[in-house]
Order: structure tokens, then sequence, then C-alpha cells
């Protein structure tokens, strides 16, 4: 059994919602595990609390909060033009091959099919993500050694 065989295994795992799969070959076997047998994931979120604004506040320009949605709503619609690259696996990112090695990619960075742009560690197997397009990366959408999500974006690429 390849790496790539490994992949496609712990994607299965993943959509179809198992708590486990046992593989046993004569010579290999993998046990894979998965934390809560494809059910939702509630996250717990900070708790954010507002102050009354206070009267040097309320001297603020009020314009300046207006613009802040017109920026985002742009930004967003900028955004439509890239292809993204999604994570094919649960686990956790990684920019380098190993911790004294340089990132594979940075932004600005032309990528093309099958070139490597990150690492996704999962079950201690690190599996090289390859680019699906060719392109220019434009924005690393998840910081260096943080867990992913399968489907989760990690690059914006600009095909042009």
């Amino acid at each position: 059994m390849d790496i790539k065989d490994i992949q496609n295994l712990i994607k299965f795992v993943s959509k179809a919602e198992v708590s486990e799969v046992k593989y046993k070959t004569k010579d290999f076997e993998i046990t894979i595990k998965t934390p809560l047998a494809g059910s939702e994931v509630a996250y717990a979120q900070p708790a954010v609390y507002h102050t009354a604004p206070q009267q040097v506040a309320a001297q603020a320009p009020i314009a300046t909060p207006a613009a802040a949605p017109a920026e985002k709503a742009e930004a967003a619609s900028d955004d439509s033009k890239y292809i993204t690259i999604k994570s094919p696996m649960i686990g956790t990112f990684y920019r380098k091959p190993s911790p004294d090695k340089d990132v594979f990619v940075n932004v600005g960075d032309e990528v093309s099919v099958g070139k490597v742009v990150c690492v996704i560690e999962a079950m201690k197997l690190f599996n090289q993500i390859d680019s699906e397009v060719s392109g220019k990366i434009v924005k690393i959408l998840v910081d260096d050694a943080t867990p992913v999500e399968y489907d989760q974006p990690l690059f914006l690429v600009d095909p042009s």
C-alpha cells in the first residue's frame, strides 16, 4: 500500500462518516479513527463583550466604518477570479518539509500542476500536497502548523 492509497483511504473514511476502519493484509496493517464519526464539530467561540461608547468615541468620524464594508466587499469580489487549492484531508498543515528547510511556496511564487505546495500530517504520516492548477500564489489562507479540515481552502492562485 503506497501513500496515495493511504490518502484515498483517509478520504473515504472521512466521507463515509464512520468512527473507525481497520485494514489488514499479510504485510501491512492500518487503523484509521475519526474523532466524532462524521458528526458536526462544535467549536467554542470566545465571548465578545461590547461596552457603551464613550464621549471620545462619539467624536470619531463616521465615514471610516462605512468605508470598511465597501473594502471587504471589493476584496471578496476580487477573490472570485482566483482558484482555490483545498485540503484533501484532515490533518496539520505545514509550509515546510521540515523545520530546518525553506517553505514550499510564498505569496507571489509561480506554481504548476504537480508542484508540492505544502505538507499535511495525518496520523504521523506526512502527505505532500501537489498543486492541481498552474498560476501565481496570491494568498496563503492557513497559518503554519495549524489543523485543517477536509476541503478547507489553503491557497488562492491567480491562473492568469
